[in-house]
């Protein structure tokens, strides 16, 4: 009886956390989006991070599963592009709940969930916003990937599908990976690339780092060609040209907040400054995205310390 109980318990406080991310959110009109992006690659898209789907003849990877109520409208669609194929992976880009949400319920389906070694351990200890303060509750039992690896990275196969997952030491979070899909040209970025009218987040609390995102995107940059299609975790499919706009875009920011620095201002004073309002302006952003930009960035080159993991 006390071993019934004991998962009861994991399976509410996973649920807790993930319903602490989703909460607010209506999910009964989402409806999932494919993109084919050649040699049975797909991007899917529903409400929270973008996600990529690659059909072998045997089985599914994918990467990414947003949220749990979404679970049944993804299998659907996944089922309708794979002639219903396992999902033998799903790969967690980031620990952050709109990609990882779907843990569950597709463990629970029997697949496997493949994520970097760092992702496991906050999922297991909880996390904390930086900027708000804001806590996430640990989650257990199904949500915790079932397969991790450390900075060597991995190879994933299924019948005529190979896929390279790859982690950043630092980047959107300490927990990212990215995804490289050989056979038809894609690589799935997670939030380290995050495109339209919004700027990424620097999760300095958890590991990420403004410097480590541009690293990162200058490796994806390299790693393609003008072929190559870039599957954002927020926004519109992206091109090698793309990635080179937001590359530079970041290197902008960080040129503009770390001359605040130099001159000695205050965080406070940094934001009062405005030094992303052309920025914003051409992104679209809104002001208070321009000052939360601001002070991730100001606590990012000021070497704010992480949350251990």
């Amino acid at each position: 009886m006390k071993h019934i109980s004991k998962f009861a318990l994991a399976g509410a406080v996973s649920l807790f956390a993930v319903a602490a991310y989703a909460q607010g959110q209506d999910f009964s009109q989402v409806q999932i989006k494919s993109t084919p992006l050649g040699n049975n690659t797909y991007m899917l898209e529903g409400q929270g991070g973008n996600m990529v789907v690659a059909v072998g003849t045997d089985a599914v990877i994918q990467v990414d599963g947003e949220f749990a109520p979404l679970h049944d409208k993804i299998k659907a669609e996944v089922d309708k592009l794979s002639g219903k194929k396992p999902i033998k992976y799903l790969i967690n880009t980031h620990f952050h709940g709109d990609h990882t949400g779907g843990n569950g319920p597709f463990h629970r389906d029997g697949t496997t969930i493949v994520a970097h070694r760092n992702l496991a351990l906050r999922l297991q200890h909880g996390s904390t916003n930086g900027l708000s303060g804001n806590k996430t509750a640990p989650s257990e039992g199904d949500w915790i990937p079932t397969q991790t690896y450390t900075t060597e990275g991995l190879q994933l196969m299924v019948g005529g599908q190979t896929v390279m997952v790859n982690h950043p030491a630092t980047a959107h979070t300490d927990t990212d990976s990215y995804v490289y899909f050989p056979v038809s040209n894609v690589i799935a970025c997670g939030d380290t690339v995050s495109l339209g009218p919004r700027y990424p987040t620097i999760d300095y609390a958890n590991g990420g780092s403004l410097n480590g995102i541009i690293s990162t995107v200058e490796t994806y940059i390299r790693m393609g060609n003008d072929q190559t299609k870039y599957v954002p975790g927020h926004g519109p499919l992206a091109s090698k040209a793309d990635m080179q706009k937001y590359h530079d875009m970041l290197v902008a920011v960080r040129d503009a907040v770390q001359a605040e620095i130099k001159a000695g201002k205050t965080e406070d004073q940094a934001v009062a400054a405005k030094p992303l309002a052309k920025i914003g302006g051409a992104l679209g952003a809104n002001a208070m995205a321009d000052e939360n930009m601001v002070k991730m960035s100001y606590r990012s080159l000021k070497g704010a310390k992480a949350n251990p993991a």
